[in-house]
């Protein structure tokens, strides 16, 4: 690792860098919140250490709004259902030890792959390559429409995390519970004109990349190496090794993954519009509703990513809720690296 990567990781290390106005706890303090459920530091072993599972039983198919969905399913068929969204740039198998330990609890656990990953395919050549934040979200309702599945408990984690909270806060009547990685991560591209101080906008420095064509070419051309970069910035001590990366790497080879991944970022800037039928859910989620749903957040004390600050977004969970701070150098893939701590939560929740 060079001295310069070093740097940056330092740097990430320190940033908070959504433009939310930071709030007080609401029904629960922060410290109080971390004195209850922070892990000990010898809990998450790491990564590197701990015994993995290979896969996922042979993925199923569904057609699902304007997909094609590829999706792992694990545990019952009917048990209480679980949906996990990974996010960019990773894949299904962020939740590859989180999906038995919850399938052994006797729930039916579905993960798929998003747009634009894996298997997942567009139903027609001509539906727009889009990224932006509510459409991600309606893929994910048309899944459960599909599967004829009411309501669910979510979990997610990146983009994952951003479109469980639209489903919790748009369609609080499909989800029974909600555990995010990162808080509340709804945005507008209105909110998104502000400028962020300097060291914040450095955290961002691959969505201004592909802002540019040059940015657009180089994601192209080097698609792996650019998420194993990611990877080592978000994660500065998960020691994940080649056969890992390999595995989730894989899922970004579909053809539509480049067209999806600059669209999301160029839309968070407002480089691009969107389409005309997210409009009126872009609305809504330009006014930051509240989530009022059980919710727990979590974050790992080595997340290197771009990520707020809990006390920034706890008044926008208006139920019952928790904050949790998973220690031991766990990174930005919660999931993964510490996917014990993330599959308690996900019947915590349920519980609640």
């Amino acid at each position: 690792m060079t001295n310069e990567i070093d740097r940056q990781r330092r740097g990430l290390l320190s940033i908070t860098a959504l433009g939310l106005a930071a709030m007080p706890f609401g029904a629960i303090s922060v410290a109080a919140a971390q004195s209850r459920t922070d892990e000990p530091s010898s809990s998450p072993p790491a990564a590197s250490a701990r015994a993995t599972h290979a896969g996922f039983s042979p993925l199923k198919h569904i057609h699902a709004g304007e997909l094609d969905v590829a999706y792992a399913e694990e545990g019952p068929a009917d048990g209480p259902p679980v949906l996990l969204l990974h996010g960019w740039p990773y894949d299904i198998h962020a939740y590859v030890d989180v999906a038995p330990i919850l399938a052994a609890a006797g729930y039916r656990v579905l993960i798929p792959y998003l747009r634009g990953y894996g298997g997942t395919r567009f139903l027609a050549e001509k539906t727009p390559r889009n990224g932006q934040q509510a459409a991600l979200a309606v893929d994910a309702i048309a899944f459960l429409d599909a599967l004829k599945i009411d309501k669910v408990v979510l979990g997610g984690f990146d983009w994952g995390a951003r479109t469980v909270n639209i489903i919790a806060a748009l369609w609080p009547e499909r989800c029974k519970g909600m555990v995010s990685v990162s808080g509340y991560l709804i945005g507008s591209q209105e909110a998104n004109r502000n400028p962020l101080p300097p060291k914040a906008e450095l955290a961002w420095w691959y969505q201004y990349y592909f802002a540019t064509e040059r940015g657009e070419k180089g994601y192209r051309q080097y698609t792996h190496d650019f998420a194993r970069l990611i990877w080592e910035l978000a994660s500065p001590k998960w020691a994940f090794d080649e056969a890992t990366f390999n595995r989730s790497a894989a899922a970004f080879d579909n053809p539509d993954h480049v067209a999806i991944s600059i669209d999301n970022y160029r839309w968070r800037l407002g480089l691009v519009r969107g389409e005309e039928k997210y409009d009126a859910l872009e609305r809504k989620l330009a006014t930051l509703p509240t989530i009022g749903v059980p919710a727990i957040t979590m974050e790992g004390d080595a997340n290197g990513a771009p990520h707020p600050a809990p006390e920034a977004y706890a008044k926008k969970f208006t139920g019952p809720y928790e904050f949790r701070l998973i220690t031991g150098g766990i990174g930005h893939n919660l999931p993964q690296e510490a996917p014990e701590a993330f599959a308690k939560a996900i019947v915590d929740v349920d519980r609640a």
